[in-house]
């Protein structure tokens, strides 16, 4: 995951949904980031935006002042509400792309366009998004909650936060599902966070290194939304 390194960390969170009934969502831990919810129709329009923000951006028909063209008409009060997201790329099972912004100074949706434009075509480690790959892309949106310091290594719950972990100018981000996907634990999410800033591995345990969890809300085209 790619983050803007201009972004500084949300002060305010989106305006969260009641819990649904009989929802299992884990409660957070004492002190930790607070959950974060998105309904389903916001879910499925974010989803709608991010996809034809890529494809307009890998056919190279994307411009910038065609941005309200991708807004709902009646678009629900959390797509105008500023917040921090992510936007992820999958092709065949494989990560394509994924770049998102911690800025908390423009709507969600706009956010969301930046980022599926940045992931399709910006993102350093691969190569722009082609047409004729749009048909085997799944595409995820992450929306973050606003980051908390992490009190200590054995408070962080893998594959429910996420980590940042920054000091200077050096900053690098995973999203909760890495932990998952990955196999790990709380040590090895920390040490990837790490490398992800450029940081020695085990610059966690330093005072001078600033680490952070978030909660995110994820939507996912391989995921039925509602």
């Amino acid at each position: 995951m790619t983050a803007t390194r201009t972004a500084q960390p949300a002060a305010q969170p989106p305006s969260p949904a009641p819990p649904a009934e009989g929802s299992t969502s884990t409660p957070p831990a004492a002190e930790g980031p607070a959950p974060v919810q998105i309904a389903p129709d916001a879910g499925a329009m974010l989803l709608r935006i991010a996809r034809a923000v890529v494809a307009a951006t890998a056919s190279g028909r994307f411009r910038p002042a065609d941005l309200s063209g991708f807004l709902p008409r009646e678009p629900p009060p959390v797509l105008l509400t500023p917040c921090a997201a992510f936007v992820t790329l999958h092709e065949g099972g494989e990560l394509r792309g994924c770049v998102g912004s911690l800025a908390t100074d423009r709507p969600l949706w706009m956010t969301v366009v930046s980022a599926a434009v940045a992931a399709a075509s910006r993102d350093p480690r691969f190569l722009p998004v082609g047409e004729a790959e749009l048909p085997a892309l799944s595409i995820d949106v992450s929306v973050l909650g606003p980051p908390v310091p992490l009190p200590e290594p054995s408070a962080f719950r893998p594959g429910v936060d996420g980590l940042i972990v920054e000091r200077g100018d050096r900053r690098g981000l995973l999203l909760p599902e890495v932990a998952t996907d990955a196999g790990w634990g709380a040590r090895e999410m920390l040490e990837a966070t790490c490398r992800k800033a450029g940081l020695p591995h085990d610059a966690w345990r330093d005072p001078a290194t600033c680490v952070l969890v978030f909660r995110t809300a994820r939507v996912s085209e391989t995921e039925s939304p509602g």
